[in-house]
């Protein structure tokens, strides 16, 4: 194998363990729930969620899912106080 591929592998895996270099800026998930399938959406540091809770709240179980998995990777955004 070419050392220039070699060293491009070592390279994605030292960046794969520092996730702190990307920032997602926007994306689509498609979320399996328990109940149902949602679509899930990040832009412009705003969340949405197809499920009707989301609707309702402005957040729900699926978009704080993905905010924990992607923790240090989409700016922070804060979380809904707890009842």
């Amino acid at each position: 194998m070419q050392s220039s591929v070699i060293g491009k592998i070592e390279k994605a895996r030292k960046y794969a363990q520092e996730k702190g270099r990307v920032t997602f800026t926007s994306f689509t998930a498609d979320f399996k729930g328990e109940n149902d399938d949602h679509r899930v959406e990040y832009n412009s540091q705003k969340w949405a969620c197809s499920c009707s809770f989301f609707t309702g709240h402005g957040f729900c179980s699926h978009s704080m899912a993905l905010q924990r998995m992607l923790e240090g990777m989409i700016p922070s955004v804060e979380a809904p106080a707890a009842p």
